[in-house]
């Protein structure tokens, strides 16, 4: 995945997942690959708000959900699942998955000068 525009205008309260990773060196044709198959997937999943994403040697993805039970819902859909466990055994040195309720949000942008 190439880096992203992050999103704005979201509306509180919201859930944040942030996965932050190191990943192996690999071949990353297969990650990148199941990474674009997965944003198009969760894209269609019920909850999800968007996505937020980087990666230098350390990556991080900061997907946003309407409530928990959406976040439930896309932690067990099936090709996620199969995507977690191929993570695990070919793609990764680490990761961390954080969840956290996002009370407050604020936005900027500054203006182009005429």
């Amino acid at each position: 995945m190439q880096n992203q525009p992050f999103i704005t205008n979201l509306q509180p309260p919201y859930y944040a997942v942030i996965f932050s990773s190191i990943r192996n060196d690999v071949d990353h044709s297969a990650y990148d690959e199941m990474n674009n198959r997965l944003m198009a997937l969760a894209q269609k999943q019920p909850g999800f708000l968007g996505v937020d994403s980087v990666r230098d040697k350390l990556g991080i993805t900061v997907s946003y959900w309407k409530s928990p039970s959406a976040i439930k819902a896309w932690q067990t859909q099936s090709d996620h699942l199969l995507a977690k466990r191929q993570a695990r055994t070919s793609w990764y040195k680490t990761y961390t998955i954080r969840i956290a309720r996002v009370e407050q949000a604020h936005d900027f942008s500054a203006k182009q000068l005429p």
